[in-house]
């Protein structure tokens, strides 16, 4: 069984799209594969409406275990260097290059904090 979530993630649409549209909060493997080989209108307008500026999902993966996680990227957010999760400290990353300056935004997701070594 997959969830809501896991779906809109796989068809890369918005989990709100998703419950709009009836997407079932748990759905079996075989009903997902219909759907998405089979899209419905709404599902196949969504496809041809997507310019690809921005993702509707981005992988998120901690640089130090390789915990990773899916989240709506936000439009403040900048390009990461290193994603890291709660459980380690930035000083766990890789050396920071001479004349860079590392900034890091708390919290972009349930469990990572973004980094962005700066010039």
């Amino acid at each position: 069984m997959m969830t809501r979530r896991d779906a809109a993630i796989a068809l890369d649409i918005p989990v709100e799209m998703a419950k709009r549209h009836g997407v079932p909060s748990r759905m079996s493997e075989a009903e997902f594969r219909e759907l998405n080989t089979n899209p419905p209108a709404w599902l196949v307008q969504s496809r041809a409406n997507r310019t690809g500026k921005r993702p509707v999902w981005v992988h998120l993966v901690c640089e130090v275990c390789g915990f990773s996680e899916y989240e709506r990227p936000k439009k403040w957010w900048p390009a990461f260097d290193f994603v890291h999760c709660h459980s380690h400290s930035p000083a766990q990353l890789p050396k920071l290059a001479p004349g860079k300056t590392r900034v890091e935004y708390q919290d972009i997701s349930a469990h990572m904090f973004g980094i962005v070594d700066e010039d």
